[in-house]
């Protein structure tokens, strides 16, 4: 049993930058890197194994070939549940929503969307859309798309670097331009498109809206005052810990490494690291910012040593 250290997928979608490639380090043949998928098991965004016995095969593979590297909880799953990413939002992304379980299977046989967003940086005036101002009726979400008030209704957050997100499906959201930040969600990519600032995509055409199906997932309320805010920071001799989200679908923690410990990965799942700053070792592996590492459910104790910001996400 190793642990895996595994290469990004990269996306170029139209309101990306290059922080990705300037900040990050990556390479890719595109001139927009909007995100970087950095655990991802899909047909549309598949990473790959870089060293090890594994070097070279695709995540999916090696998951497949090794079901009990995703743990008692990761095996209930129909599908891998996680789809981890960093998002570099050099213009507005569209308004959308995402929908539950329930809905998603029916509609495209795969998971809901349920996500976190954890702020790496922004510009200082940078903002995100987030559920709604006032409870609203569907008919009015409906007849405000229709005639292009609904603008008025959405709740919109000023963001610093460090704030946390937690959008549950069928939640109202959108990220705002000069904001980069990881996000923890299920493995699905499912989105309803409500807005687009009347934007063209390669081929010179609007993207394409959904409004009937956002209207039909989309909950017309404002957040829940418990879904912003990260946990408090706990302090130990060796590292900072702060809690991000605990959900009934994945678990996110931050560490701050000042030094050398150990994390276990036991039998109940599997354990996503995500380097966002710094540098120093994990396991054997030398490790520095933007490098994503996936630890076998029941591979036991392992070491964490450095100066670094990781986040570490478990279902």
């Amino acid at each position: 049993m190793e642990i895996l250290k595994l290469k990004p997928v990269f996306k170029d979608y139209i309101w990306g930058g290059n922080r990705l490639r300037s900040e990050f380090g990556f390479e890719s043949e595109y001139d927009i890197m909007a995100e970087g998928w950095m655990l991802a098991a899909r047909n549309d965004g598949e990473n790959t194994v870089i060293g090890g016995k594994f070097d070279g095969q695709s995540f999916s593979k090696v998951i497949n070939e090794n079901p009990d590297y995703l743990g008692t909880n990761g095996k209930k799953f129909p599908f891998f549940p996680l789809l981890i990413k960093l998002i570099d939002a050099k213009n507005d992304l569209s308004v959308q929503v995402h929908p539950n379980d329930e809905y998603a299977m029916k509609k495209a046989g795969e998971f809901g969307k349920t996500e976190c967003w954890y702020i790496l940086d922004c510009d200082e005036d940078a903002e995100l859309i987030f559920g709604f101002s006032k409870e609203i009726t569907k008919e009015e979400f409906k007849k405000s798309v229709e005639d292009g008030t609904f603008l008025q209704y959405v709740n919109r957050e000023k963001v610093k670097k460090g704030d946390l997100f937690f959008i549950e499906a069928g939640t109202l959201h959108a990220i705002g331009k000069g904001i980069l930040l990881a996000e923890i969600q299920q493995n699905s990519n499912l989105t309803y498109r409500v807005y687009d600032y009347g934007r063209l995509g390669t081929d010179g055409k609007p993207r394409p809206l959904h409004i009937e199906n956002a209207i039909e997932v989309t909950n017309c309320v404002p957040p829940k005052p418990e879904a912003k805010g990260a946990g408090i920071p706990q302090e130990f001799d060796m590292f900072t810990k702060q809690e991000l989200v605990i959900c009934d679908l994945f678990t996110v923690d931050k560490y701050t490494v000042h030094g050398t410990f150990s994390l276990e990965a036991d039998n109940t799942s599997f354990l996503s690291l995500l380097v966002t700053d710094g540098c120093g070792k994990i396991g054997d592996f030398d490790i520095k910012k933007g490098d994503s590492l996936f630890v076998p459910a029941d591979f036991g104790e392992f070491s964490l040593s450095g100066n670094f910001d990781v986040i570490v996400s478990r279902v």
